[in-house]
């Protein structure tokens, strides 16, 4: 059974996906999943070489509003670089809502 945390989570994330007309949402999070951290440097790299039509600004927002509407990424500081990363605790929970979508 899932905790009040988790449920809350799950809930933010399916009505975060359920606006995502272009698929660019449910594609960073599957990036996520898929491997550890990323710059926004390596994030928009990654969705320009997909052919989304995205600026670097505006990837660096939306991965920051995922972070914070979302609360399921961790942020380190290297520098002058954010590297995110989904947290360990919520990547089953996102993968199975991806799945759904």
């Amino acid at each position: 059974m899932l905790s009040k945390t988790n449920e809350r989570i799950k809930e933010r994330t399916k009505r975060y996906l359920m606006h995502d007309d272009t698929n660019i949402r449910k594609t960073v999070l599957k990036l996520f999943l898929e491997d550890n951290t990323f710059t926004t440097e390596a994030i928009y790299k990654y969705l320009t070489s997909k052919d989304f039509d995205m600026n670097y600004r505006g990837v660096s927002a939306m991965v920051g509003l995922m972070n914070t509407r979302l609360g399921i990424l961790r942020i380190d500081v290297k520098g002058n670089h954010n590297i995110y990363s989904l947290k360990e605790e919520y990547k089953e929970t996102v993968k199975t809502i991806l799945n759904n979508y």
